[in-house]
């Protein structure tokens, strides 16, 4: 029978909210890089850790460079978010360090921001919100930022993962009809009464609004393209939460330009944080700096998923979120 350690030794080479590291410290001895040596780059401080698990967050990539300097007593480098792009998995495979992430906690928080992109994109936000803070609102009229609704509309998701269900659960609070595309249909118990669509053409032509929800890979990176968008109705709305690579801006921003889309509500972006500079003019883009997951709530979860996972591991038995 494998030994679990009581408390588990990790050096936090991510700096993390206040109430995560109270967690912690409570389950784990734990080191914070930002607490002993802020001024000191993070990999200078991860050669000299003695702690077996590293835990870091998209802000402090590993290279295989970065993973070829790791002290021989690195055993674990588990990565605060679901992504794991920042991380040379064979790199870490070749060290025999093993790879955790963290795929199933995010999924009520990033459905909220979806839902809020959405609105916001639908009823003018951008716009509401630049009016009212400039001081130049003069009162209410009836032609004033009309914007459009979502009740009982129909609403096309790209990828159907566990944040698309819970998406789909709260946009039929709207009484939206919900379609998706996956690459294989979901359980019916699943769809929830969505309706599937092997082929995202014909999805596209029958939503009115669409929610990119899927992973990164060579075969969804530029997905939405001017082809696709054309696929779109007159005046549909377009939201990003998965990556911004799945999006070319050069399209998207010429279909907001032109009409042929209403509205765009973004949390993601190419190139993030230099996202393209086009977008800051467009009043129908209703945009957020990546804050999908940013809950007091979810922060907390991450962590406390991330020790549970790291204990089975421990314990002998195969996580769901391992990677390596």
């Amino acid at each position: 029978m494998p030994h679990v350690p009581e408390r588990l030794s990790i050096f936090a080479a991510c700096r993390l909210p206040d109430e995560v590291k109270a967690d912690l410290r409570r389950e784990c001895d734990i080191v914070f890089a930002d607490e002993i040596a802020p001024a000191v780059p993070i990999l200078t401080l991860l050669c000299t850790c003695t702690q077996p698990i590293v835990m870091i967050t998209v802000q402090e990539p590993l290279d295989e460079a970065a993973i070829r300097e790791l002290p021989a007593s690195v055993r674990v480098i588990a990565t605060y978010s679901v992504g794991h792009e920042h991380l040379d998995l064979e790199a870490a495979r070749a060290r025999g360090i093993a790879v955790f992430s963290l795929p199933d906690v995010l999924s009520e928080a990033v459905a909220e921001i979806g839902m809020f992109l959405l609105l916001g994109a639908a009823r003018r936000a951008t716009e509401s919100i630049d009016l009212i803070r400039s001081r130049a609102w003069t009162g209410w009229t009836a032609t004033q930022l009309n914007g459009v609704e979502i009740f009982r509309k129909h609403l096309g998701i790209f990828g159907m993962g566990r944040i698309g269900r819970a998406l789909a659960a709260r946009a039929r609070g709207f009484d939206m009809t919900i379609h998706y595309s996956n690459r294989r249909r979901l359980a019916l118990e699943l769809e929830q009464g969505a309706r599937y669509h092997a082929d995202p053409k014909d999805m596209f032509g029958e939503v009115d609004a669409l929610v990119l929800l899927a992973p990164s890979s060579e075969e969804t990176r530029g997905f939405l393209n001017a082809e696709r968008i054309g696929w779109l109705k007159r005046g549909a709305i377009v939201v990003n939460i998965a990556r911004g690579s799945l999006v070319v801006d050069d399209d998207l921003i010429a279909a907001l330009r032109s009409g042929h889309l209403f509205a765009a509500g973004l949390d993601v972006f190419a190139g993030e944080p230099s996202l393209d500079p086009r977008y800051f003019d467009l009043p129908n883009v209703f945009m957020l700096p990546h804050i999908g997951s940013s809950t007091i709530e979810t922060r907390r979860r991450m962590a406390a998923a991330l020790i549970d996972q790291l204990r089975t591991w421990l314990a002998g038995d195969e996580p769901s979120n391992r990677l390596v």
